[in-house]
Protein backbone atom coordinates (compact mmCIF):
# COMPACT_ATOMS: atom_id res chain seq x y z
CA UNK A 1 0.00 0.00 0.00
CA UNK A 2 2.67 2.41 0.81
CA UNK A 3 3.78 2.52 -3.06
CA UNK A 4 0.06 3.28 -4.14
CA UNK A 5 -0.26 5.73 -1.53
CA UNK A 6 2.50 7.47 -2.53
CA UNK A 7 0.99 7.41 -6.21
CA UNK A 8 -1.71 8.94 -4.98
CA UNK A 9 -0.57 11.50 -2.89
CA UNK A 10 -2.02 10.37 0.32
CA UNK A 11 0.37 11.24 2.62
CA UNK A 12 -0.38 14.87 2.02
CA UNK A 13 -3.56 14.36 3.55
CA UNK A 14 -1.95 12.25 6.64
CA UNK A 15 0.47 15.28 6.95
CA UNK A 16 -2.20 17.79 7.45
CA UNK A 17 -4.01 15.12 10.01
CA UNK A 18 -6.70 13.73 7.90
CA UNK A 19 -6.81 10.09 8.78
CA UNK A 20 -10.94 9.55 8.76
CA UNK A 21 -10.99 9.94 11.95
CA UNK A 22 -14.88 9.05 13.59
CA UNK A 23 -16.00 8.58 9.78
CA UNK A 24 -18.32 5.16 9.48
CA UNK A 25 -17.62 3.36 6.27
CA UNK A 26 -19.77 0.00 5.96
CA UNK A 27 -18.46 -2.98 3.93
CA UNK A 28 -20.36 -5.43 2.47
CA UNK A 29 -18.56 -8.53 1.95
CA UNK A 30 -17.20 -11.88 3.18
CA UNK A 31 -16.71 -10.56 6.49
CA UNK A 32 -13.85 -9.29 8.95
CA UNK A 33 -11.26 -10.86 10.46
CA UNK A 34 -10.32 -9.34 13.86
CA UNK A 35 -6.55 -8.31 12.49
CA UNK A 36 -4.63 -6.09 15.16
CA UNK A 37 -4.47 -3.68 12.07
CA UNK A 38 -8.29 -2.85 12.93
CA UNK A 39 -7.20 -2.25 16.46
CA UNK A 40 -10.71 -1.51 18.19
CA UNK A 41 -12.14 0.19 15.12
CA UNK A 42 -14.34 -2.82 14.21
CA UNK A 43 -17.75 -1.15 15.91
CA UNK A 44 -20.12 -3.53 14.23
CA UNK A 45 -20.19 -6.49 12.74
CA UNK A 46 -23.38 -8.39 11.12
CA UNK A 47 -23.43 -11.46 9.61
CA UNK A 48 -26.43 -11.98 7.34
CA UNK A 49 -25.79 -15.71 6.10
CA UNK A 50 -25.19 -17.53 9.38
CA UNK A 51 -26.28 -15.01 12.31
CA UNK A 52 -22.68 -15.16 14.12
CA UNK A 53 -22.53 -12.62 16.69
CA UNK A 54 -18.51 -11.99 16.55
CA UNK A 55 -16.74 -10.66 13.60
CA UNK A 56 -14.94 -13.63 11.20
CA UNK A 57 -13.84 -13.62 7.76
CA UNK A 58 -14.32 -17.71 6.30
CA UNK A 59 -12.67 -16.29 2.61
CA UNK A 60 -10.34 -13.27 3.54
CA UNK A 61 -11.69 -11.14 0.88
CA UNK A 62 -13.37 -8.45 3.12
CA UNK A 63 -10.62 -8.07 5.44
CA UNK A 64 -8.40 -7.14 2.50
CA UNK A 65 -10.81 -4.58 1.75
CA UNK A 66 -10.88 -3.48 5.00
CA UNK A 67 -7.17 -3.08 5.36
CA UNK A 68 -7.19 -1.29 2.23
CA UNK A 69 -10.07 1.65 3.62
CA UNK A 70 -8.98 1.67 7.33
CA UNK A 71 -5.77 -0.53 8.50
CA UNK A 72 -3.13 1.28 10.51
CA UNK A 73 -0.01 -1.13 9.19
CA UNK A 74 0.60 -1.91 12.80
CA UNK A 75 2.11 -5.09 12.18
CA UNK A 76 4.05 -3.41 9.17
CA UNK A 77 5.86 -0.62 11.37
CA UNK A 78 3.12 1.54 8.90
CA UNK A 79 4.60 -0.02 5.33
CA UNK A 80 0.93 -1.37 4.63
CA UNK A 81 -1.73 1.68 6.21
CA UNK A 82 -4.84 1.79 4.77
CA UNK A 83 -6.09 5.25 3.57
CA UNK A 84 -7.85 6.04 6.06
CA UNK A 85 -6.19 4.22 9.31
CA UNK A 86 -8.48 5.90 11.87
CA UNK A 87 -12.15 5.19 10.38
CA UNK A 88 -14.39 3.03 11.86
CA UNK A 89 -15.77 0.34 10.11
CA UNK A 90 -18.72 -1.28 10.00
CA UNK A 91 -19.23 -4.80 8.47
CA UNK A 92 -21.63 -6.56 7.13
CA UNK A 93 -20.49 -10.60 6.16
CA UNK A 94 -23.20 -11.08 2.60
CA UNK A 95 -21.01 -13.31 0.84
CA UNK A 96 -19.92 -17.00 1.54
CA UNK A 97 -16.29 -18.76 2.03
CA UNK A 98 -16.04 -19.03 -1.61
CA UNK A 99 -16.78 -15.38 -2.37
CA UNK A 100 -20.26 -16.26 -3.62
CA UNK A 101 -23.63 -14.11 -2.23
CA UNK A 102 -27.42 -14.02 -3.03
CA UNK A 103 -29.44 -10.63 -4.35
CA UNK A 104 -31.42 -11.16 -1.11
CA UNK A 105 -28.51 -11.47 1.19
CA UNK A 106 -26.52 -8.39 -0.47
CA UNK A 107 -30.28 -6.85 0.23
CA UNK A 108 -30.70 -7.47 3.82
CA UNK A 109 -27.25 -6.22 4.43
CA UNK A 110 -27.75 -2.72 2.25
CA UNK A 111 -31.27 -2.87 4.56
CA UNK A 112 -29.35 -2.92 7.88
CA UNK A 113 -26.71 -0.40 6.92
CA UNK A 114 -29.53 2.04 5.90
CA UNK A 115 -31.37 1.22 9.63
CA UNK A 116 -27.88 1.64 11.54
CA UNK A 117 -26.42 4.27 9.48
CA UNK A 118 -26.82 6.98 12.36
CA UNK A 119 -26.45 4.95 15.46
CA UNK A 120 -22.70 4.13 13.84
CA UNK A 121 -22.28 7.17 12.11
CA UNK A 122 -22.21 5.38 8.79
CA UNK A 123 -21.36 7.99 5.74
CA UNK A 124 -19.95 5.39 2.97
CA UNK A 125 -21.04 1.77 1.63
CA UNK A 126 -18.56 -0.22 0.31
CA UNK A 127 -19.69 -2.73 -2.28
CA UNK A 128 -16.52 -4.51 -3.57
CA UNK A 129 -19.08 -6.96 -5.79
CA UNK A 130 -20.81 -7.54 -8.36
CA UNK A 131 -23.10 -9.66 -11.14
CA UNK A 132 -22.67 -9.77 -14.55
CA UNK A 133 -25.53 -6.94 -15.41
CA UNK A 134 -28.89 -8.23 -16.87
CA UNK A 135 -31.59 -6.10 -17.35
CA UNK A 136 -34.44 -8.42 -18.21
CA UNK A 137 -33.91 -10.02 -14.18
CA UNK A 138 -35.83 -8.44 -12.49
CA UNK A 139 -33.50 -8.91 -9.52
CA UNK A 140 -30.54 -6.90 -11.45
CA UNK A 141 -32.94 -4.10 -11.08
CA UNK A 142 -33.78 -4.62 -7.52
CA UNK A 143 -29.91 -4.39 -6.89
CA UNK A 144 -29.61 -1.54 -8.60
CA UNK A 145 -32.90 0.05 -6.97
CA UNK A 146 -31.62 -0.91 -3.26
CA UNK A 147 -27.91 1.29 -3.89
CA UNK A 148 -29.88 4.23 -5.00
CA UNK A 149 -32.58 3.82 -2.12
CA UNK A 150 -28.94 4.32 -0.15
CA UNK A 151 -27.57 6.81 -2.11
CA UNK A 152 -31.01 8.91 -1.41
CA UNK A 153 -30.36 8.41 2.13
CA UNK A 154 -27.34 10.29 1.86
CA UNK A 155 -24.80 7.59 2.03
CA UNK A 156 -21.48 7.59 -0.68
CA UNK A 157 -22.34 4.46 -2.44
CA UNK A 158 -18.87 3.08 -4.25
CA UNK A 159 -18.95 0.21 -6.16
CA UNK A 160 -16.41 -1.92 -7.90
CA UNK A 161 -16.97 -2.00 -11.97
CA UNK A 162 -15.95 -5.90 -12.02
CA UNK A 163 -13.14 -7.67 -13.97
CA UNK A 164 -15.16 -8.43 -16.92
CA UNK A 165 -12.95 -6.25 -19.19
CA UNK A 166 -12.27 -5.37 -21.79
CA UNK A 167 -15.75 -5.27 -24.18
CA UNK A 168 -18.08 -2.30 -23.71
CA UNK A 169 -21.12 -3.38 -21.50
CA UNK A 170 -19.11 -4.91 -18.62
CA UNK A 171 -19.75 -3.21 -15.95
CA UNK A 172 -20.82 -5.30 -13.22
CA UNK A 173 -24.20 -5.03 -11.13
CA UNK A 174 -24.82 -2.55 -9.01
CA UNK A 175 -22.16 -0.29 -10.34
CA UNK A 176 -24.37 0.61 -13.47
CA UNK A 177 -26.54 2.38 -11.54
CA UNK A 178 -26.20 5.70 -12.86
CA UNK A 179 -26.04 7.40 -9.00
CA UNK A 180 -23.58 5.61 -7.38
CA UNK A 181 -19.60 6.02 -7.88
CA UNK A 182 -18.10 3.10 -9.39
CA UNK A 183 -14.43 2.18 -9.77
CA UNK A 184 -12.34 0.86 -11.86
CA UNK A 185 -8.66 0.27 -12.31
CA UNK A 186 -5.98 2.42 -13.70
CA UNK A 187 -3.55 -0.76 -13.71
CA UNK A 188 -5.03 -3.72 -15.03
CA UNK A 189 -3.09 -3.51 -18.44
CA UNK A 190 0.03 -4.68 -15.57
CA UNK A 191 -0.92 -7.70 -14.74
CA UNK A 192 1.62 -10.27 -13.70
CA UNK A 193 1.49 -13.86 -15.15
CA UNK A 194 1.58 -14.83 -11.35
CA UNK A 195 -1.69 -13.38 -11.16
CA UNK A 196 -5.37 -15.53 -11.76
CA UNK A 197 -6.72 -12.40 -13.13
CA UNK A 198 -6.51 -11.94 -17.18
CA UNK A 199 -5.16 -8.45 -18.81
CA UNK A 200 -7.45 -5.66 -19.08
CA UNK A 201 -10.14 -6.76 -17.01
CA UNK A 202 -11.52 -3.60 -15.64
CA UNK A 203 -15.18 -3.85 -17.00
CA UNK A 204 -15.91 -0.80 -19.06
CA UNK A 205 -18.92 1.36 -20.31
CA UNK A 206 -21.40 2.49 -21.59
CA UNK A 207 -23.75 0.40 -19.34
CA UNK A 208 -26.69 -1.32 -21.47
CA UNK A 209 -28.71 1.88 -20.71
CA UNK A 210 -25.98 4.03 -22.38
CA UNK A 211 -24.86 5.60 -18.82
CA UNK A 212 -21.37 6.61 -19.02
CA UNK A 213 -19.28 3.75 -16.81
CA UNK A 214 -16.86 4.04 -14.73
CA UNK A 215 -16.42 6.95 -12.52
CA UNK A 216 -13.34 7.04 -11.70
CA UNK A 217 -10.46 4.85 -11.79
CA UNK A 218 -7.35 3.85 -8.93
CA UNK A 219 -4.63 1.02 -8.58
CA UNK A 220 -6.12 -2.15 -8.57
CA UNK A 221 -2.68 -5.01 -9.08
CA UNK A 222 -0.90 -5.98 -6.47
CA UNK A 223 -2.41 -4.48 -3.14
CA UNK A 224 -1.26 -5.89 -0.02
CA UNK A 225 -3.52 -5.49 2.54
CA UNK A 226 -4.62 -7.22 5.34
CA UNK A 227 -5.23 -11.23 5.42
CA UNK A 228 -6.83 -13.82 7.90
CA UNK A 229 -4.19 -14.90 10.69
CA UNK A 230 -3.22 -18.29 11.60
CA UNK A 231 -1.80 -17.11 14.31
CA UNK A 232 -2.31 -13.60 15.73
CA UNK A 233 1.30 -13.71 17.46
CA UNK A 234 2.67 -14.10 14.23
CA UNK A 235 5.77 -11.61 13.35
CA UNK A 236 6.28 -11.95 9.51
CA UNK A 237 4.53 -10.11 6.64
CA UNK A 238 3.38 -12.89 4.79
CA UNK A 239 1.43 -14.13 7.87
CA UNK A 240 -0.20 -10.93 8.46
CA UNK A 241 -0.76 -9.10 4.69
CA UNK A 242 -1.33 -10.54 1.35
CA UNK A 243 -2.09 -9.30 -2.19
CA UNK A 244 -4.84 -9.25 -4.25
CA UNK A 245 -5.91 -7.66 -7.42
CA UNK A 246 -8.99 -6.53 -9.25
CA UNK A 247 -11.54 -3.52 -9.14
CA UNK A 248 -12.20 -4.95 -5.23
CA UNK A 249 -8.93 -3.50 -4.75
CA UNK A 250 -9.62 -0.12 -6.38
CA UNK A 251 -12.77 0.46 -4.95
CA UNK A 252 -11.62 0.64 -1.20
CA UNK A 253 -8.83 2.82 -2.30
CA UNK A 254 -11.71 5.42 -3.68
CA UNK A 255 -13.91 4.41 -0.52
CA UNK A 256 -10.97 5.81 1.92
CA UNK A 257 -9.94 9.00 -0.29
CA UNK A 258 -13.55 9.84 -0.09
CA UNK A 259 -13.45 9.31 4.01
CA UNK A 260 -10.08 11.84 4.45
CA UNK A 261 -12.50 14.15 2.34
CA UNK A 262 -15.46 13.52 4.61
CA UNK A 263 -13.61 14.17 8.11
CA UNK A 264 -12.16 17.79 5.82
CA UNK A 265 -15.62 18.45 4.63
CA UNK A 266 -18.24 16.85 7.75
CA UNK A 267 -21.55 18.76 6.14
CA UNK A 268 -20.16 18.00 2.51
CA UNK A 269 -23.32 15.71 0.27
CA UNK A 270 -22.37 12.83 -1.43
CA UNK A 271 -23.60 14.64 -4.46
CA UNK A 272 -21.13 17.48 -3.48
CA UNK A 273 -18.53 14.34 -3.52
CA UNK A 274 -19.49 13.14 -6.39
CA UNK A 275 -18.78 16.36 -8.29
CA UNK A 276 -15.67 16.58 -5.99
CA UNK A 277 -13.83 13.64 -7.86
CA UNK A 278 -14.76 14.61 -11.27
CA UNK A 279 -13.55 18.03 -10.51
CA UNK A 280 -10.38 16.37 -9.12
CA UNK A 281 -9.55 13.20 -11.25
CA UNK A 282 -6.53 13.48 -13.21
CA UNK A 283 -7.14 12.63 -16.85
CA UNK A 284 -4.98 9.53 -17.88
CA UNK A 285 -5.70 9.95 -21.66
CA UNK A 286 -7.72 7.05 -21.67
CA UNK A 287 -11.11 6.46 -23.35
CA UNK A 288 -14.09 7.49 -20.82
CA UNK A 289 -15.43 4.10 -21.05
CA UNK A 290 -12.26 2.87 -19.24
CA UNK A 291 -11.30 6.18 -17.05
CA UNK A 292 -14.65 7.90 -16.89
CA UNK A 293 -13.25 11.06 -15.44
CA UNK A 294 -9.78 9.81 -14.26
CA UNK A 295 -7.40 8.90 -11.49
CA UNK A 296 -8.21 9.49 -7.92
CA UNK A 297 -5.65 11.99 -6.82
CA UNK A 298 -6.12 12.51 -3.01
CA UNK A 299 -4.08 16.04 -2.73
CA UNK A 300 -6.25 17.52 -5.60
CA UNK A 301 -9.12 15.91 -3.94
CA UNK A 302 -8.68 17.33 -0.39
CA UNK A 303 -6.70 20.62 -1.33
Amino acid sequence: MNKVKEELNVEYAHQLQYFGKNIGVAILDTGIFQHPDFDNRIIAFKDVLNEKQKPYDDNGHGTHIAGIIGGTGKLSNGVFTGMAPKCNLIVVKVLDNKGNGSTEDVLKGIDWVLKMKDAYNIRIMNISVGTIPNVEKEECMILVKAVEKAWDAGLVVVVAAGNNGPNPMTITTPGISRKVITVGASDDHLVPKSNNIKIHYSGRGPTQFCIKKPDVIAPGNNIISCKVMKDLNATSLTECYTNKSGTSMATPIVSGSIALLIEKYPNITNMEVKLKLKDKAVNEGLPHNQQGWGKIDVKQLIS
